[in-house]
């Protein structure tokens, strides 16, 4: 018999093997003489075999691939980094707005602007501050973002562009005073430090709408007494609630479709 047969005919009684088993016409198989040996040794130290070899344990506790190591704290350390509202994670240190002013010309304005205006396509940090509701909005750090220390964290993590989370906590700090001070959100002397900073009331700060207006509902099947198709309506949208911008349809008039 050709090897290529014998193989062909493995394959096939180990699936049907399998079917058995999983038909309930046949007790689980064994797999001795379809699965290869060295295969059946990996599944007994590693796993159930499909179910069929629960009786084994495994060999070694997991972990015993040998790939990696456990990380230190300080590199624990190198990636909790995240500030929140309340600034509790912010690190020892200051820069005031005039320290801000030169480390944005030498290191930000080629692509936000020399004055936060945005420049080659890359975002603007200041203005806009009133346009959220019209046409154009344009969401800045002053027109749109809720917290001062939101900035921090996100100069601190992600700038300057080309080389993230290189800056000192002295340069973060001195950064979001002169982007808070270019939005004309604090004045030309204010040091910006762990303290200041979450006591910085931002201008769109009480426009967030923090609760979900969307009606908690389930996706659960009906199984007996179901609502007649033709009794259902339509009662609302998510552009009648003001949740995504209207489109055409019957869905936003919330009249039933014509087919």
């Amino acid at each position: 018999m050709s090897s290529s047969r014998k193989v062909l005919l493995a394959v096939t009684g180990f699936a049907a093997a399998i079917a058995a088993a999983r038909a309930g016409d046949a007790p689980a198989p064994s797999y001795k003489g379809i699965v290869p040996a060295a295969t059946l040794e990996v599944w007994r130290d590693l796993g159930t075999g499909n179910g069929a070899l629960t009786h084994y344990k495994p060999a070694t506790p997991p972990g015993h691939y040998g790939i990696g190591t456990a990380p230190t704290m300080q590199q624990i350390g190198g990636w909790t980094i995240a500030v929140p509202p309340d600034g509790s994670n912010l690190p020892p240190g200051s820069g005031t707005v005039a320290a801000g002013e030169k480390l944005f010309s030498s290191d930000c304005a080629m692509c936000h602007g020399g004055f936060g205006e945005g420049a080659h396509g890359y975002p603007a940090l200041a203005g806009g501050v009133g346009s959220l509701a019209g046409a154009a909005p344009q969401k800045t750090v002053g027109s749109y973002w809720p917290y001062a220390t939101t900035l921090w964290d996100y100069i601190n993590r992600a700038m300057p562009f080309y080389a993230p989370h290189t800056l000192k906590p002295d340069q973060t700090y001195a950064l979001t005073a002169f982007i808070l001070n270019l939005n004309g959100i604090v004045n030309a002397k204010f040091v910006a430090d762990a303290q200041s900073i979450p006591r910085v009331k931002m201008p769109n700060r009480n426009s967030f709408n923090w609760k979900d207006p969307r009606p908690v509902t389930h996706n659960m099947a009906c199984m007996k007494n179901c609502a007649p198709p033709g009794s259902v309506r339509i009662t609302s949208s998510a552009a009648k609630m003001g949740l995504t911008p209207r489109t055409t349809g019957p869905v936003d008039d919330m009249k039933g479709s014509s087919k």
